[in-house]
């Protein structure tokens, strides 16, 4: 006696099939987060001595041998040196020996290398007898006491951006291409604008210059979603895996909005000279900190990320309109056969209308399957 497919079995291998999406995204953000910032030590962290004499001179290279690389130390001659190299974000601390040692940081380029720097000269001073004064010279703002709330704007308009794609793509899929592009640069406004109240008026993080806040956050939002969207008609519903690598896990922990590239391994520092995340965090504290020194650098790598969306949106919209072509000329009828004899039309007619209406059914169960996958896709990415 034969017996027809389990449906039990099958029913299992769907859902272990699915469920091998968020375990890849339980292994890649233990694998992201615990690798970049499980344990923050400094490397080649440069620190400037202030003096020109051959105590000066003594210091820095007794710094930089027992740092053993973590630090990167040399002299400037005087305090104006030191402080625009700070403004310039080539140094993250300068010390000021004396009878009343003092040193700067401008911990509004990274509050954890202020911290970092603040420790190793604590030390020196402590060595010598005196207490360390500490001269902030680019405080972050009042709603910002720890300089760590552009990071968490970063996080939210990038879930607003990456949560979207999975939402146009499965609910736009039977919209054309186009439209769904006009939808993702609509949606990277309004989460732009979203993000822009978070960082002013709600929460204060920057007290000026919210405007061009918004324009570096709805570039990189508009950047997410057209790389998300052109993605997503090549990989369906893996695409929020792809989008959570590329923009939480490597993008987060590479932005150097909680550790700066001296304080983690050197491959996420190595990320931060050109993902889109640090691009938008650097960004933001060049415009508001800094006065505009090294945006358009960062306004570069943005505005990249954003033309490679606009590339694979093209280059989607041609393959989906390749894939119509075909599937249109496949919808051909094909030439009715003339009529069998009456003896077999009964069989042959029924076994036709059977494995026709099989063909029915299995096309019709086609589209219920996607729709239902796109949604587990859109639920899993919200």
């Amino acid at each position: 006696m034969s017996t027809g497919p389990n449906p039990t079995a099958g029913a299992l291998r769907h859902v272990l099939g699915h469920l091998l999406t968020p375990l890849l995204m339980c292994l890649g953000m233990g694998l992201a987060y615990l690798g970049a910032f499980h344990a923050p030590q400094p490397h080649d962290l440069r620190v400037d001595v202030v003096g020109s004499g051959p105590a000066a001179q003594v210091l820095a290279q007794t710094l930089q041998d027992k740092g053993a690389g973590a630090l990167d130390v040399r002299t400037v001659p005087d305090r104006a040196t030191a402080a625009t190299a700070l403004h310039q974000q080539d140094s993250y601390g300068a010390y000021i020996p004396g009878d009343h040692p003092e040193l700067l940081v401008a911990s509004a380029s990274s509050d954890t290398s202020a911290m970092a720097v603040e420790k190793v000269f604590t030390q020196v001073a402590a060595g010598q007898d005196a207490p360390l004064k500490v001269t902030d010279l680019a405080p972050t703002a009042s709603g910002d006491p720890t300089g760590q709330g552009v990071f968490f704007l970063l996080v939210a308009v990038s879930i607003g951006a990456y949560a979207s794609v999975a939402v146009i793509g499965a609910a736009g899929a039977a919209l054309p291409l186009r439209v769904r592009a006009l939808l993702a640069a609509g949606t990277s406004l309004v989460v732009s604008l979203i993000g822009t109240l978070f960082a002013g008026p709600v929460f204060h993080l920057v007290d000026h210059g919210l405007a061009g806040v918004w324009a570096l956050s709805w570039l990189y939002a508009a950047g997410i979603l057209l790389i998300g969207i052109g993605l997503h008609t090549y990989l369906r519903r893996w695409t929020t895996l792809a989008v959570m690598v590329l923009f939480v896990m490597l993008n987060f922990t590479s932005s150097g909005g909680i550790y700066r590239p001296e304080l983690q391994p050197g491959f996420f520092g190595s990320l931060h000279a050109f993902w889109n995340g640090a691009g938008l965090v650097e960004g933001i504290r060049s415009h508001v900190y800094f006065d505009g020194h090294a945006l358009g650098g960062n306004v570069l790598v943005l505005a990249l990320w954003f033309l490679a969306g606009a590339v694979l949106v093209t280059v989607a919209g041609r393959t989906e309109a390749q894939r119509k072509a075909a599937a249109d000329a496949a919808a051909v009828p094909a030439p009715v056969p003339a009529p069998a004899p009456a003896s077999a039309a009964g069989p042959v007619g029924e076994g036709r209308t059977a494995a026709v209406g099989g063909e029915g059914r299995t096309a019709a169960a086609k589209p219920g399957t996607e729709e239902a996958e796109e949604e587990m896709e859109e639920a899993v990415a919200v």
